[in-house]
């Protein structure tokens, strides 16, 4: 497998994307799983969380907490820091609650000193709305809202249990918009026999950290857009910004299928609506390909330093529909 669009979980709620975005394949649609509560309250008044944002939340139980028909929402802490833009995601600090078993420990808590990437779709978009960087904000929700219909027995919780969660925003998840910009913004390609082996950054300046994701379309194929739940085949070269060797490449070789749900997001949002038979450069900002991660070179190729931007040439051969898992 090359180095570059090494097959990985993108951020998007990596750390709970087995536990969280995975419903347990029983109770589904069956009888009801639930806890042991006494009689229900509706809402908030079943718990106090904490309000401190410098340390990780404490629930006290009061009582179970009725089923929800829809997502309560509040904030308990308003933060001070910018606004997260609409349809972006979130960095959050995730705690759950089992409101009906009301266990006295958290069903799940992040780990990671950033938390995990929110997706903008339902729930989350409905317990993140308004939200801003600081604020603490505490939900009140159905597990199957949440989970999906067969809860997660794994977390302690049945098909329809009652949750609190509890959301520490860290920062806005970076813009994964591909922006097409005019090809002197990006550096030059470098050919010998029709075939790319490297880039020419003359004249280009040294990217910033938080730029955005660019893309060129050198050539436009004829072929149907891309989508990002299928395998890609394509024939690639990436570099570093002043590097004077590639990282990796295929054009040497033949092209590599890769599931676009699983490589580096500016590969995944880059390619998304690109029609199969183009020629694309893509500018990969660090958070959309390896971030603080550093990978060392391999095979008398140079690695790739932490926090750096990435270059990509990418002609795509064909894309199909991804096999499902076995």
């Amino acid at each position: 497998m090359p180095t570059a669009p090494r097959l990985r979980l993108r951020h998007a709620l990596s750390a709970l994307a087995v536990t969280l975005l995975i419903p347990a394949l029983v109770a589904c649609g069956g009888e009801e799983k639930t806890g042991y509560g006494d009689e229900t309250v509706s809402g908030f008044d079943g718990v106090t969380v904490s309000t401190s944002v410098d340390k990780a939340p404490t629930l006290k139980w009061k009582s179970a907490i009725s089923y929800p028909k829809d997502p309560k929402v509040k904030t308990l802490t308003e933060g001070d820091g910018e606004a997260i833009p609409k349809d972006r995601g979130v960095f959050a600090k995730i705690y759950i609650g089992n409101a009906t078993t009301l266990d006295k420990k958290w069903a799940y808590e992040s780990q990671a000193p950033e938390g995990e990437e929110l997706p903008t779709e339902k729930p989350w978009s409905t317990i993140l709305k308004g939200a801003k960087v600081g604020d603490r904000i505490e939900a009140i929700i159905g597990s199957g809202d949440l989970l999906g219909e067969g809860g997660n027995p794994q977390m302690g919780i049945g098909n329809h249990d009652t949750l609190v969660v509890v959301v520490d925003v860290v920062k806005a998840a970076a813009d994964k918009t591909p922006h097409d910009v005019d090809a002197s913004e990006l550096p030059k390609l470098v050919e010998k026999d029709g075939k790319p082996t490297g880039f020419d950054f003359s004249g280009i300046a040294k990217p910033k950290a938080d730029d955005v994701l660019k893309r060129v379309i050198l050539t436009e194929g004829d072929g149907e857009e891309i989508t990002t739940d299928q395998t890609v085949t394509a024939n690639y070269l990436g570099m570093t910004y002043g590097a004077k060797k590639p990282f990796d490449e295929s054009f040497s070789k033949k092209a590599v299928p890769f599931a676009l749900n699983q490589v580096v997001a500016g590969w995944t949002n880059g390619l998304e609506g690109v029609k199969v038979g183009s020629r694309v450069l893509l500018q990969i900002p660090p958070e959309l390909g390896y971030g603080a991660e550093e990978k060392p070179g391999q095979g008398g190729k140079p690695g790739i330093p932490a926090n750096s931007t990435l270059y990509f040439v990418i002609d795509v051969v064909k894309a199909e529909a991804t096999p499902a898992p076995q």
